[in-house]
């Protein structure tokens, strides 16, 4: 939810068929049988932060997320490549990201100031491809893996009255139908639950409209702890210490295992950007912090991380799970 600030519009270049590692495109239908009943918010799932960035349109205008300051340096096209650098924060398209195992999508959206109509789009600086073309593609995924099931975070939006929001709102449920899972207590959502009901979207939405809709959950029910630093120390320090605040009951909880850059930090870096400033580097310190982790009660939900294919980060939080099955096992037996 976080971020560096900056993403894109129009029709997305391909990534040439890039994968995260291995293949979990259908981790949730293939966990054991015992861990289909836990709920949810006690799985480890992975997640994407600004997940739709991994494509910016430079000839977008810079967009409404964006101070006047900026706005301003904008019009010199060299300005937009450079901040093409620290808008992306993944490789992987909508497609890729899914086939790879992430199952959280954290969204920025943003109508699109001067142009007619209510169309919306994904933002992250500069515009991204429209919200309509992300949604079918991950509705095209879901047909095909019928066992998976998403969370799709929308928590920031620009430039949006509420005729926007009902445009946007119409938008989701034309391209997921019956696959919304309509609100209902946190610790009743399992993967048994969902399978019979043939549901396999949750909604997060982040705007008092959500209470007009009964496939909307509310914002609070999906809470982000943001770091903010870029120190990987303290980053590494808030997770524990969020993580230990975490609600025992009532909410889904993200991780967000993510370094946001200072303006000094992208003033000194301005050329190298976000991967090869912060990420590349820092990467194994926090995938070692995740191998660390426990999902469960008061445990690890969601984790998201930047440039997921970079390292095993879904793979490895996906194997969290077993810990909660040999816990099961144990209860079993006594």
């Amino acid at each position: 939810m976080a971020g560096s600030g900056l993403a894109a519009s129009s029709q997305p270049q391909r990534s040439g068929g890039r994968r995260a590692e291995g293949s979990n495109a259908d981790w949730m239908g293939s966990l054991a049988p015992a861990l289909s009943t836990f709920p949810l918010a006690h799985l480890a799932i992975p997640g994407s932060h600004d997940s739709f960035s991994y494509w910016v349109d430079e000839k977008s205008p810079v967009g409404p997320d964006q101070a006047m300051a900026i706005k301003r340096l904008a019009k010199i096209s060299l300005v937009k490549k450079l901040m093409k650098k620290w808008s992306v924060t993944q490789n992987l398209t909508f497609k890729e990201q899914l086939e790879g195992g992430i199952r959280y999508f954290d969204l920025r959206v943003s109508s699109k100031p001067g142009e007619v109509g209510q169309e919306i789009y994904f933002i992250h600086g500069l515009f991204g491809i429209k919200v309509w073309d992300g949604l079918m593609e991950i509705n095209t995924f879901l047909t095909q893996h019928p066992k998976e099931a998403i969370f799709l975070d929308f928590n920031h939006f620009y430039a949006m009255e509420d005729q926007h929001h009902i445009y946007l709102i119409s938008r989701i449920r034309e391209a997921f139908g019956s696959k919304l899972c309509t609100m209902e207590y946190v610790e009743n959502v399992t993967l048994q639950y969902l399978w019979e009901k043939s549901q396999q979207v949750l909604i997060f939405y982040h705007y008092p409209l959500y209470q007009e809709y009964p496939f909307l959950w509310p914002g609070n029910k999906m809470p982000a702890p943001w770091a903010n630093t870029t120190n990987v120390h303290k980053l590494l320090q808030f997770l524990e210490t969020t993580l230990g605040e975490r609600a025992e009951h009532g909410t889904f909880h993200v991780s967000q295992a993510i370094l946001t850059p200072r303006v000094k930090t992208i003033a000194r870096h301005l050329i190298r950007g976000l991967k090869n400033t912060l990420v590349h580097r820092n990467l194994p310190m926090i995938l070692n912090w995740v191998k660390r982790q426990k999902p469960g009660v008061m445990g690890v939900n969601i984790i998201t991380s930047d440039f997921v294919e970079l390292v095993d980060f879904a793979a490895t939080v996906i194997a969290l799970n077993d810990l909660l099955l040999e816990g099961h096992r144990v209860v079993t037996k006594s």
